[in-house]
């Protein structure tokens, strides 16, 4: 199986990668942009199948197909539910959302063998899509988060947040002044909330804001310490199982 992996976030690219390894799926190569994927199937034979992520850096992956007449499977990859229904409705063989769910990966791989002598006879009609996309947002991530002092609410702007992290079932934003506020949400529903480049969840317990870490120190069992510019309260440490998309995430 001849694969590649068409995403402009290129975290995002080698842990799909590294899934797929898993798999014992070969990825020949990684594209980040329009541009880049445009030139690659003008001068390469094309893939049996490509994980395509929807919306990259220099637009919309379709664009490719105006330019290049690409035969391949598709899998779409997509942080965007409208993106992805849509694509679903195409005659694709399947589409997984961001952050792409290993199972489901495993999924999608194992529908595409069972239909891969079909495979060449996928035609998908890109302009049904398009149509929906005529001026596509911009990913918004949450750039502020209210809080209750008292009688008031403090507004906390998410790129002075060293770090978000649970305690007793509540869930904490501890700011670069050195002070912990207590959110009206989740761990998991900030998953959807935070911009992936800048914030990155090394534990259960913890999400670290990149621009903030002081120090990053070995510990054991493999795992990592981290050390943020104001936060002390209490050791952030790497979960083992994270320790390789963490150091993918810093690159």
């Amino acid at each position: 199986m001849n694969v590649i992996i068409i995403e402009d976030e290129k975290p995002a690219a080698r842990r799909l990668g590294r899934l797929l390894g898993e798999l014992d799926v070969a990825v020949s190569i990684m594209l980040h942009s329009v541009e880049e994927s445009i030139a690659w199937f003008q001068e390469n034979e094309h893939p049996d199948l490509i994980f395509l992520d929807i919306q990259l850096s220099d637009g919309l992956s379709f664009e490719i197909f105006d330019a290049v007449d690409v035969k391949s499977a598709i899998i779409f990859t997509t942080a965007y539910d409208e993106y992805a229904l849509q694509a679903f409705k195409l005659n694709s063989i399947d589409y997984l959302l961001k952050p792409i769910d290993d199972e489901e990966l495993e999924s999608a791989v194992k529908k595409y063998r069972n239909l891969k002598p079909e495979a060449k006879k996928l035609s998908l009609d890109f302009e049904d899509i398009k149509k929906l996309l005529v001026n596509p947002l911009e990913r918004e991530y949450k750039k502020r988060f209210t809080a209750r002092v008292g009688q008031h609410l403090k507004i906390i702007n998410a790129d002075e947040v060293e770090c978000f992290y649970s305690e007793n079932k509540g869930t904490y934003a501890a700011t670069s002044d050195g002070r912990n506020y207590l959110l009206d949400t989740t761990l998991e529903n900030l998953e959807e909330e935070l911009k992936p480049d800048t914030f990155f969840r090394v534990s259960r317990k913890f999400y670290v804001n990149i621009n903030y870490i002081k120090d990053i120190i070995s510990y054991t069992n493999s795992r990592l310490q981290i050390k943020l510019n104001s936060f002390s309260e209490q050791e952030i440490i790497v979960s083992r199982e994270r320790v390789k998309d963490f150091k993918l995430w810093l690159e």
